[in-house]
C-alpha cells in the first residue's frame, strides 16, 4: 500500500490550479496533508478538496519542508523565486509554467521511463499544452516512421492564458451580442469572433513564447533531438481546448493501416475515423485524451502524414499530465 504524502499546490487557485486539485482527488492521489498556496491577493479563498473547503496560503512564508511533492501551476517567475527553496528542503517539483531551464520535461506517455532512476529530490517539467497533445499523439508512431520534420499550426483557447483570459472573451462576446461598444481590456484587441496571429508578445526574431517551448519540448519528449520542427501558434475565440493541425515528414512512406492500427491501440489517444472529425467543444473538453482525426497523406506525398488533434488544454495538457508524472515518482518516494 502506497504511504501518503504530503502535497503542495502553488497557485492554486488559478484555471489549472484548480483543476490539479481536482484531479489529485478523482485519482485517488495518496495525499497526505494537501497544503493550498498562492499569491497574496489570492491568499485566503478556499478550495475544495475532498469534501472539506481548504484554506489558500501565502506561498511566500510556506515552509517547503512540510511537503515532499511541490507542483507549480503559477507564473514561469513564482517558480523560478521558489522551486530552488522547495528542493533545498527534501521537496520534489513538477512545474507547469515553463520557468525551469534545467527540469526534466516528461510526458508519461512519451518518455515516462526518463524518471525510473531520478534521484529525488529533485525538478521535473510538465511540458506546455501544445508539447504534451504532439507527444502523446506522434510517440506511438516513432516505431512506424522516420521522422524528419514536424509542422504544427496550434489553435489555442484562451484558457491557456489564465481566468482573466476567459472572463475577457465571455465580456467581449456579451457586449457584441448587446450591439454595445467594444471595449478591449486583456487583449490588445477584439478576441470574440476573431483570430489573432499569436499568442504572447513576439521576440527580436518574431517567435511567441509559447512557440519557442514547443520548439524545444518536443524533441525532447521523442527522443529526437535532431528532429526539425515548425510551429505557429494562433488565439482562437474558444474558452477551453486546443486544437493542432500536424504535418509530419517522414524519410520513409508512411503505411496509413499502420498508422491507424497504432494510434487505435495507443495510451491517452482516441482515434476518429476519417468520415468524422473530432472538436474541442464536441469531443475533448473534460476528457482526458488527446482525439486525434483526418488522418491522412499529403495530396501528392506518401512520405507526409498529416494529422488533426484536439485535447482539453487545462485537464489533459496541463493538470492532468502533472499528477500522472506524479504517480510514476510515487515508488521512488519513501
Amino acid at each position: 500500500m502506497t504511504q501518503p504524502i504530503d502535497v503542495a499546490v502553488v497557485g492554486a487557485t488559478g484555471t489549472v490550479g484548480e483543476t490539479l486539485v481536482q484531479i489529485l482527488e478523482e485519482l485517488a492521489f495518496p495525499v497526505g496533508t494537501l497544503h493550498l498556496l498562492a499569491s497574496m491577493e489570492s491568499a485566503g479563498s478556499s478550495v475544495m478538496f475532498a469534501g472539506k473547503k481548504l484554506k489558500v496560503r501565502e506561498v511566500d512564508s510556506f515552509d517547503f519542508a512540510q511537503v515532499k511533492l511541490a507542483f507549480f501551476a503559477a507564473s514561469p517567475a513564482v517558480s523560478r523565486s521558489f522551486a530552488s527553496k522547495a528542493e533545498q528542503a527534501g521537496c520534489t517539483v513538477i512545474d507547469l509554467s515553463g520557468g525551469l531551464d534545467d527540469a526534466l520535461v516528461v510526458v508519461p506517455e512519451a518518455n515516462g521511463d526518463s524518471i525510473a532512476n531520478l534521484k529525488l529530490p529533485a525538478r521535473i517539467t510538465s511540458p506546455s499544452c501544445a508539447a504534451v497533445a504532439v507527444a502523446v499523439a506522434l510517440a506511438p508512431l516513432k516505431g512506424l516512421l522516420d521522422i524528419e520534420r514536424v509542422q504544427v499550426m496550434a489553435a489555442l483557447a484562451v484558457s491557456a492564458q489564465g481566468r482573466e483570459a476567459v472572463s475577457e472573451l465571455a465580456r467581449q462576446t456579451a457586449e457584441l451580442l448587446n450591439a454595445r461598444p467594444l471595449e478591449p481590456r486583456f487583449f490588445d484587441r477584439q478576441m470574440a469572433f476573431n483570430v489573432l496571429a499569436q499568442v504572447g508578445a513576439v521576440d527580436e526574431h518574431g517567435h511567441t513564447a509559447v512557440e519557442r517551448r514547443l520548439v524545444g519540448e518536443l524533441p525532447v519528449l521523442l527522443g529526437l533531438p535532431e528532429l526539425k520542427i515548425s510551429v505557429s501558434c494562433i488565439q482562437v475565440p474558444v474558452f477551453f481546448g486546443d486544437s493542432f493541425s500536424v504535418a509530419v515528414q517522414s524519410r520513409n512512406p508512411v503505411d496509413l493501416a499502420q498508422v491507424n492500427q497504432a494510434l487505435e491501440h495507443a495510451e491517452s489517444v482516441e482515434r476518429v475515423e476519417n468520415d468524422d472529425y473530432p472538436t474541442p467543444v464536441g469531443d475533448a473538453v473534460g476528457q482526458d485524451v488527446v482525439y486525434v482525426g483526418r488522418v491522412r497523406h499529403g495530396i501528392d506525398e506518401n512520405q507526409q502524414l498529416n494529422l488533426w488533434l484536439t485535447t482539453d488544454n487545462v485537464r489533459k495538457g496541463a493538470a492532468l499530465n502533472a499528477v500522472q508524472v506524479a504517480q510514476l515518482l510515487i515508488k521512488h518516494m519513501a
